[in-house]
C-alpha cells in the first residue's frame, strides 16, 4: 500500500462495516462480538445508513456510526471512538434507548420492540479501575434475570486487549482495529489469513491508493485531530472550574464554621455573664 491506513478512522470505519459491499464483514463481525448474546447467528442484515464516500468530502458533520437490522427485526449500532471524555457513558446510554423508542409510533404494542445492541470500539479506556477489555450491559437484576430482553450495550476497550494468539474470531478483528495501522499488506501475520480479514485489507487499500479516497482519509484525520483537542481543551476548562467550585465550596464553609464557632463563643460569654451575675 502507498499509505498506512488507520481502520479506526470514522470514515475507515463506516467503510468497512457500513458498506453495501462489505456487508458480510458486518454480519461476521457481529456474530464474532455478540456470540454470547445471539440464539441464532446473524445471516443477513440490512444497513440502514449505508456508507457513502462523498458526504465524507462534503459533510465534516457525516453520521459515522453503523446502524443495521436483521432478518429478525433486531438492530445494531456500532460505533467507534478515539477519544473518551466526561459524559460518554451517559451518550452510549442515551443512544441505546433513544434507538429504542424509535422502533414505535403512536399507537403501536409494546410487544414490538426488538433487541438493540450497540457496540462501542474505545481507542482510548474508559473503565480505569476495570481490567477487562470487553464489558456489557444490560436491564438486569443484582441476581442477573433480564427486565426486558432489549439486548445492551458493549464496550471494548482495545488498549486492554492483548492476546498472545488470537483463537477467536472476536480477538481477530479487535487486533484487527488495534494493530491494523501497522499491517504490511505483502507480510500479513497468520491471524489474518481468512477471507474476512483480506476483505478488510482491501477495504484499507483503497483508501491507500485512490488519491480520492485517501485525501478524504486525511481530512476526516486532521479534522478528528482537532476536535480531540478541543476536546481536551475543553475537559481542562471543565476541570479548572470544578476545582474552583470546589474552592469556593470550601471557603463557604469554612464560613459557615467560622460563624458557628463565633456564635458558640458568644453562647458562652452569655452563659458566663449570667453565671457571673448570680453569684453577685
Amino acid at each position: 500500500m502507498k499509505h498506512r491506513i488507520d481502520p479506526k478512522i470514522d470514515c475507515v470505519f463506516k467503510a468497512l462495516l457500513g458498506s453495501v459491499e462489505n456487508r458480510n464483514l458486518l454480519v461476521h463481525f457481529l456474530n464474532a462480538i455478540l456470540t454470547s448474546d445471539l440464539t441464532t447467528p446473524i445471516t443477513e442484515v440490512e444497513i440502514l445508513n449505508p456508507y457513502n464516500d462523498k458526504e465524507f468530502l462534503d459533510d465534516k458533520l457525516s453520521v459515522v456510526d453503523v446502524k443495521a437490522k436483521d432478518s429478525e427485526g433486531r438492530l445494531y449500532q456500532i460505533e467507534i471512538q478515539l477519544l473518551t471524555y466526561r459524559h460518554l457513558p451517559e451518550r452510549m446510554v442515551y443512544t441505546w434507548c433513544d434507538i429504542i423508542s424509535q422502533q414505535l409510533q403512536s399507537g403501536n404494542d409494546y410487544s414490538l420492540l426488538k433487541p438493540v445492541y450497540s457496540i462501542w470500539l474505545l481507542a482510548e479506556n474508559l473503565l480505569p479501575g476495570e481490567t477487562d477489555y470487553a464489558h456489557e450491559y444490560k436491564l438486569q437484576n443484582r441476581q442477573g434475570r433480564s427486565l426486558a430482553d432489549l439486548g445492551g450495550i458493549h464496550l471494548l476497550e482495545l488498549k486492554k486487549f492483548t492476546a498472545e494468539r488470537i483463537e477467536t474470531e472476536e480477538q481477530r478483528w479487535l487486533q484487527f482495529f488495534k494493530e491494523g495501522e501497522q499491517l504490511d499488506e505483502s507480510a500479513l501475520p497468520d491471524w489474518m489469513n481468512t477471507d474476512e480479514m483480506r476483505q478488510a485489507m482491501k477495504t484499507l487499500k483503497l483508501f491507500s491508493d485512490k488519491e480520492r479516497d485517501y485525501h478524504a482519509y486525511q481530512a476526516r484525520q486532521n479534522y478528528l485531530r482537532e476536535q480531540r483537542t478541543i476536546q481536551i481543551e475543553r475537559d481542562e476548562d471543565l476541570r479548572e472550574m470544578e476545582r474552583i467550585k470546589q474552592e469556593m465550596e470550601q471557603a463557604q464553609q469554612d464560613l459557615e464554621r467560622e460563624r458557628t464557632e463565633k456564635q458558640a463563643a458568644l453562647a458562652e460569654i452569655e452563659r458566663l455573664k449570667a453565671l457571673l451575675s448570680r453569684s453577685t
